[in-house]
């Protein structure tokens, strides 16, 4: 599923129109990203959980050339899953 497929779900769901569903998706996109830019979690019961993770700079090796680099330290988001979407989707794999 993409967002123009999300958008539509909500749109058919809700009985909103397509500018509306593509406002409240947009919007709920938009505050995720700002919680997780300031270092908030997000947690979605049920479903699932974003966090940032912090890594400290290293040095690393160019693959390629062999050359050693040093490597910034950076924040990167991540999603863990829900016990209970795992489970549906374990279950459904079986």
């Amino acid at each position: 599923m993409n967002k123009l497929e999300l958008i539509q779900k909500l749109e058919k769901k809700c009985n909103l129109t397509r500018d509306k569903a593509s406002e409240v998706v947009d919007k709920i996109f938009k505050d995720m990203t700002y919680a997780l830019a300031n270092g908030e979690r997000i947690e979605i019961r049920n479903f699932c959980s974003f966090f940032i993770k912090d890594y400290k700079s290293y040095t690393g090796r160019n693959p390629k050339t062999g050359e050693t680099i040093q490597v910034s330290a950076k924040r990167l988001p991540f999603f863990k899953c829900g016990k209970e979407l795992k489970e549906r989707v374990v279950y459904r794999a079986n």
